[in-house]
């Protein structure tokens, strides 16, 4: 099958090496040196699925048509990332594979002739090195939306585990909670796994989670199974003494294994840029306006990554801790 993926990141050049080991011809588009290193070399993946260099048609912009073109750009990525390839996608079913909860409704509006569905990669990717992935933690791929879901799950299920999602906007605020792991990493430049350990940036954590819980809450989402979560957990997480609400990021942590997980965020700060973390962090923010349930502790994260990201200088622990005392009211 002729695949594309846009965005050849860490989500994406796994895929895209995944699906190449499975005997599609795949077609990537990338930038930099990360580009040059492609068409040199091809993708390198390696880690939790194995070893795997796939040699790969890649370029800025898509070259040829496909019968399946994969999205796995940042969230603020991709309407651009779909309009400047939109003369070879045509009409051609999408997947996109987005953390935040507008993935489904901005590619609609930029690609309004194609059928597009719905993922969230519970895998860990890490992609620190030019033509280079690694899988620091295996997981299934979820995929949900239109009719065509199906069949993209068909096509994906034969190359990694995936899973299939009946309610993907559930599943889109199940997946938020996932990433509240990820902001942390971005503003110490610690792993996630360093990050629950500690004593005070597992509080930190537990309360932004908390946060995200209250606000779906509010607005009625019922949380889809993913991940090891689910409605009941996270209902009694939500509503647990904080001592006890600390044990779910600690589940969290071991689910991960020992290899270090630096989370998508810190990934873009170490490569110099800009987060998503405005469509993370920010989207609980702006739900929680909408239902009028305060967000404290998911505001200041935001603000804290935005000035890793203009400063590139990590917050030392004791003072995230601290700044998130000062703004966050005691339970």
């Amino acid at each position: 099958m002729r695949i594309a993926v846009i965005g050849a990141g860490a989500v994406g050049g796994a895929l895209a090496a995944l699906l190449h080991r499975g005997g599609h011809e795949v077609q990537v588009t990338a930038r930099g040196t990360h580009l040059t290193a492609i068409r040199a070399n091809g993708i390198r993946l390696r880690g939790a699925w194995g070893e795997h260099t796939a040699r790969v048609d890649a370029a800025e912009l898509l070259t040829a048509p496909a019968e399946l073109v994969i999205v796995t750009t940042k969230a603020q990525d991709a309407p651009a990332a779909i309009a400047a390839n939109l003369a070879m996608i045509g009409d051609s079913p999408m997947l996109v594979v987005q953390n935040g909860l507008d993935a489904l409704s901005g590619a609609r509006a930029a690609a309004p002739h194609s059928p597009v569905a719905g993922g969230l990669a519970m895998f860990a990717a890490s992609f620190l090195s030019a033509g280079q992935v690694t899988i620091t933690t295996a997981g299934p791929l979820w995929i949900g939306g239109d009719e065509s879901a199906g069949a993209m799950a068909r096509v994906l299920g034969e190359v990694l585990p995936v899973e299939r999602s009946r309610d993907f906007a559930s599943a889109q605020w199940s997946k938020l909670v996932v990433n509240q792991v990820n902001a942390l990493p971005a503003i110490t430049g610690l792993s996630a796994q360093a990050v629950i350990a500690h004593r005070g940036l597992r509080r930190v954590l537990t309360l932004s989670m908390r946060e995200n819980v209250r606000v779906a809450r509010a607005l009625g989402v019922r949380f889809a199974p993913l991940g090891g979560l689910s409605d009941p957990l996270l209902r009694a997480f939500a509503a647990a003494p904080l001592w006890m609400a600390e044990l779910l990021p600690r589940l969290m942590r071991r689910r991960m294994g020992r290899t270090p997980n630096p989370g998508s965020t810190l990934q873009s700060i170490r490569r110099g840029q800009p987060t998503e973390i405005d469509y993370l962090n920010g989207a609980v923010v702006a739900a929680g306006e909408g239902a009028g349930v305060p967000t404290p502790v998911n505001a200041l994260i935001v603000r804290l990554v935005h000035e890793v990201e203009s400063s590139r200088a990590f917050v030392v622990p004791e003072v995230v801790v601290a700044r998130v005392v000062t703004a966050e009211p005691a339970e």
